[in-house]
């Protein structure tokens, strides 16, 4: 046998015995426990629930203490220098703004943990008790994790709020949690002027930058102490206050939801869960260590980026800081032949949103297609081959004609996130099959896809790295069992077959004390066995398959039943449709009083603006096509193939469609900033246009 053959084969025949194996895995196994009756999971590895992966330490504050002492000198937290902004005007006459960024610029963990300790002690001598609570109220940055050290250090409560939050949202979140300090950037520090009159207990605002509006001085008056990150970090530096470590028991943080229905909702978590949830992602993680670097974009106010900045440093790893829009080479406010965070980083583990994979997704398809010609071609053979293998055809691309591919034609798309990545956890929202089977073939790492909830601190379930099916998000993590109970009215039954079926019930030590003082709220989805374990009631519906692995089936809320009866669940089909390439959102409608589901739909610019060139249709801008009936038209044809192609019956698919051309960001208040529908919101917002496609 030559050694080329070999080569093939060997790969070949090791890979075909391994796939036969996992086929055979049982990843999750029966659990007894208490509480409601149902059918429940445990991790396979583990028989009972992990509540921290570091001996002896129980708290954040202690393993933060612990990861800066141990890696000392090693790089902890980097940022981008600023080098300049510029604005361009587009053809339409519209302004952009684009910066032009530096290199990283680090903190180690030694000289990180001597400015947690100083804020810690500023923080004090302002006047800050234990017992009173901090707000931090920010986009994502190094001095948003060291603030929130530094607390921890005091004992103290952090709540957090997205950035992104609307003016009442911010001051109910403010209010209600009777918070006393306020840590923010300037941007968001005019919004707490423009409410400073609604506001009952602030007395102190920290701006984590330097330069604080005069606007903000003024209004500030005699009202708030304005002081910047730095001022109170040089306060605690002169003056060094001992440090009130808190237990396990403790609230560390309360983490407001992002809203997607009414007013947010404010989850207490204490540093036992948090610390489950983060010690049993690194039982899950292949091969997680100190060389490992983190890029952090995600906000911090959500629960998935503030566990994975605590796995981090537990691991003596590093922290790249960036910003959606800043991600990649292309991302809108890089200024071009500037690098994007991900190319100036190179890193190796980071978390996203099936959002932005979407996005990646989208960009390597649009680049391919502009191609054309032979790169297009290698580009298809290529992807085919791959795709071929890893749904478990032996004739796919393995072995060495895997590497060859990679060399090829997949080296280029690695690139666009810095041509290291090894591992990407998904989480917030379900990953479509068709984006979870592209990343793992162009980036040539596996996709964990994590399902969890805000109340359970992001633990719940988690999928195997060597676990390549799509649609699941594999077993329980090992800090969480998962039960599922009959839900009866829904058709959904324990004793379903082929598989059990069910609410999804969770349960460990990750699952949080309850909602800040919503005391009805916190005891109809909370629950406490005779054991003594607390489960959380998600609201979702699941299946277990024969390996114990769960699949995410429907929603209760998100059932809606048709004037004949049958029932669609929405939050399913728009997972479907939005795999269109002409689709950036969508949000499915289905009224009691009709016998069909509307959508409105907003439509992805350049793929739209391609096919209009492509096919001799003029347009003066985007907002004009998308109101002529011919890109109407192939919109709909599109969402119909996609439903078809995932055997959606006919009244799941809607009848009729609103397109429309400018995108749901949080800051049009649409969306979460975890870019999940505010359906209320948008129903109301486009209620004109809803009632139009039902009259019609």
């Amino acid at each position: 046998m030559g050694p080329y053959v070999a080569g093939v084969l060997v790969p070949l025949v090791v890979t075909i015995l391994l796939q036969n194996r996992r086929s055979r895995k049982k990843r999750g196994l029966p659990a007894d426990v208490g509480g409601e009756p149902g059918y429940a999971i445990r991790n396979s590895r583990f028989n009972a629930p992990v509540e921290t992966a570091w001996d002896g330490i129980t708290t954040l504050a202690e393993l933060f203490e612990y990861s800066c002492k141990k890696h000392y000198h090693k790089k902890l937290l980097g940022t981008r220098k600023l080098l300049s902004r510029e604005m361009e005007v587009s053809a339409d006459g519209r302004s952009f703004e684009k910066l032009h960024l530096g290199d990283y610029e680090w903190l180690s963990y030694g000289q990180a943990f001597e400015i947690v300790c100083n804020f810690s002690s500023g923080l004090a001598l302002l006047g800050h008790q234990r017992e009173e609570r901090v707000a931090i109220f920010a986009d994502t940055c190094e001095e948003w994790l060291m603030a929130l050290q530094s607390c921890f250090r005091r004992n103290v409560t952090v709540v957090t709020i997205y950035a992104s939050l609307g003016e009442e949202a911010l001051c109910y979140s403010l209010n209600q949690t009777e918070v006393t300090t306020v840590i923010c950037g300037k941007k968001e520090l005019k919004k707490l002027v423009d409410i400073s009159g609604q506001l009952d207990t602030v007395k102190r605002v920290i701006c984590i930058d330097n330069e604080i509006p005069s606007s903000a001085i003024v209004a500030a008056g005699s009202n708030w102490v304005l002081k910047t990150f730095s001022e109170v970090e040089t306060l605690g530096r002169g003056n060094p206050v001992d440090p009130d470590l808190p237990l396990a028991a403790d609230i560390a943080v309360i983490m407001y939801t992002s809203g997607s229905t009414g007013l947010p909702k404010g989850v207490m978590m204490t540093h036992r869960n948090v610390l489950a949830t983060a010690s049993a992602v690194l039982t899950i993680v292949p091969g997680l260590g100190s060389k490992d670097v983190y890029l952090a974009y995600l906000p911090l106010a959500h629960i998935l980026e503030l566990a994975a900045e605590t796995i981090v440093p537990g691991i003596g790893g590093s922290i790249g800081y960036g910003s959606p829009l800043t991600l990649t080479d292309t991302s809108n406010k890089i200024k071009k032949g500037t690098k994007g965070d991900a190319s100036a980083l190179s890193p190796t583990v980071m978390a996203a949103v099936p959002a932005i994979l979407d996005r990646v997704r989208d960009g390597v398809r649009k680049k391919v297609d502009a191609a054309g010609g032979l790169s297009k071609k290698l580009f298809d053979l290529a992807y085919s081959r791959r795709l071929s293998a890893i749904n478990g055809n032996w004739l796919g691309a393995w072995g060495l004609e895997r590497h060859f591919w990679n060399l090829l034609v997949f080296k280029k798309v690695q690139a666009i996130l810095g041509g290291r990545i090894r591992f990407i956890l998904s989480g917030g929202a379900p990953l479509s099959g068709d984006t979870q089977r592209f990343i793992n073939i162009c980036l040539g790492a596996p996709i964990g896809q994590g399902y969890g909830l805000t109340e359970t601190c992001a633990g719940g379930t988690f999928s195997d790295y060597d676990d390549t099916s799509v649609g699941r998000v594999g077993p329980p993590l090992p800090c969480s069992y998962i039960k599922l109970i009959d839900w009866a009215e829904g058709g959904y039954l324990t004793s379903d077959s082929p598989m059990p079926r069910g609410e999804i019930v969770i349960g460990g030590p990750n699952v949080t004390v309850g909602y800040f003082k919503n005391e009805e709220k916190t005891k109809e989805v909370y629950k406490v066995d005779e054991r003594g374990m607390s489960w959380f009631y998600t609201g979702d519906v699941g299946q277990f398959h024969a390996d114990g692995c769960l699949e995410i089936i429907d929603r209760k809320k998100d059932i809606v039943k048709l004037q004949h009866g049958e029932y669609v669940s929405l939050g399913k089909v728009e997972a479907v449709l939005i795999v269109s390439p002409y689709v950036d959102n969508i949000m499915l409608h289905a009224d009691p009083f009709h016998s069909y589901c509307v959508a409105i739909v907003v439509a992805a610019q350049a793929a739209v603006e391609d096919w209009a060139r492509k096919h001799g249709i003029n347009f003066v801008d985007f907002q004009e096509l998308c109101q002529k009936e011919e890109t109407i038209k192939e919109v709909y044809a599109s969402l119909v193939k996609a439903a078809k192609g995932a055997r959606l019956e006919k009244f799941e698919i809607p009848a009729k469609i609103k397109l429309l051309s400018e995108a749901w960001t949080p800051e049009s208040g649409l969306v979460t900033a975890a870019l999940k529908l505010k359906r209320d919101v948008i129903k109301k917002a486009f209620s004109q246009e809803l009632a139009q496609l039902y009259s019609s």
